[in-house]
């Protein structure tokens, strides 16, 4: 099983929610359904979460420590595979999904031997489809933009890049399937102050086209266009694609 963990943003019930999770392992999810059948939880209160109920970076290295300690553990009993990790309204959820389960209170005082003074819940339940992880942890295409967003942000601050002055971005779309309104999208694109660049071609042979606008490429500003592109697209039967900017420095 690959290890690609990515960490993302986004509301649970109405509140802010931190979610990390194991990417590489979609790679594997029919097999992984099929043996690993069970979802397993490790639930601990946070002791000093912040004012949106986040992990406070004072408490962060119990937290971790807890986290590896249940890892350790997961690897020792040899019963399961972590999957991922939710923050949010003051708890920290570890999970799991496991083969069997005989042994989970074994799994439980030997990875929680030394935390204690934390306030802990645990349990397990059959979930054969995979649930928690396809709809709690894994990210809806949207999530998965501002994921991609953030990445671009943070090479662009790498090069010393200022997020904040204004240049040409370009974005990238395709059709899959045929369509008689890529006309009406290039026009409404158009209005909207976008200038139309080339026509392109996936290896999969998927066509669509490339689009740019002087924008900000800063978090917050690109969050809010990538969205609103995608939504846009989707009505004209096409799918955003992404985008690249050139390096601006201060």
């Amino acid at each position: 099983m690959q290890e690609y963990w990515e960490l993302y943003m986004k509301q649970l019930e109405g509140k802010p929610a931190s979610i990390q999770f194991n990417a590489g392992i979609s790679m594997e999810l029919e097999e992984m359904q099929y043996t690993h059948p069970i979802v397993a939880f490790v639930k601990a209160k946070l002791k000093e979460p912040n004012e949106n109920g986040l992990l406070f970076e004072n408490e962060a290295p119990e937290i971790l420590f807890m986290e590896d300690k249940l890892e350790a553990a997961m690897i020792k009993f040899r019963i399961g595979k972590y999957v991922g990790r939710v923050i949010s309204n003051g708890y920290v959820t570890f999970l799991y999904y496991v083969q069997f389960t005989y042994n989970w209170p074994d799994f439980i005082n030997f990875a929680l031997d030394e935390h204690s003074s934390y306030e802990i819940t645990n349990g397990h339940q059959e979930d054969a489809q995979w649930n928690y992880y396809k709809k709690l942890l894994y990210p809806t295409a949207k999530e998965w933009q501002l994921i991609q967003n953030h990445k671009v942000c943070e090479q662009l601050k790498s090069k010393e890049d200022n997020l904040y002055l204004a240049r040409a971005i370009e974005h990238k779309c395709f059709f899959p399937q045929e369509t008689e309104k890529k006309e009406a999208l290039i026009s409404k694109l158009e209005s909207e102050g976008f200038k139309i660049q080339a026509e392109l071609e996936s290896e999969e042979g998927v066509k669509g086209f490339s689009f740019y606008r002087i924008d900000k490429p800063f978090y917050h500003d690109i969050d809010a266009l990538t969205l609103e592109l995608i939504d846009l697209l989707e009505d004209y039967g096409a799918s955003y694609d992404g985008w690249e900017t050139s390096v601006v420095k201060s």
